[in-house]
């Protein structure tokens, strides 16, 4: 993983060191490419933020997929935006 993506991404710039630290901890978890675990690491990294009392934003959840997705093939990056586009879609209903 490369953990510059946080320190050059103007993104980052204000968000709490709190909310970096799990960011990078969560990062450093992602071992693989695959759409389908990356779903259920976002599950999980949600879950886990809320027992620590952390809440992200919809940009700062924007940014921790694209930190997954960083390992992902172009193929697997599309199939995780598609279901990342599902996930938003039953959220809505």
């Amino acid at each position: 993983m490369d953990f510059d993506f946080f320190k050059n991404n103007a993104n980052f710039k204000d968000i709490s060191p709190e909310k970096i630290n799990f960011l990078m901890q969560f990062a450093a978890q992602n071992k693989t490419g695959d759409a389908k675990q990356m779903s259920n690491m976002i599950m999980g990294a949600v879950n886990a933020a809320k027992q620590e009392g952390i809440q992200f934003t919809p940009n700062e959840t924007d940014l921790i997929i694209e930190v997954l997705k960083q390992n992902m093939s172009p193929e697997e990056q599309r199939k995780a935006d598609q279901i990342l586009m599902l996930m938003r879609n039953m959220k809505k209903r």
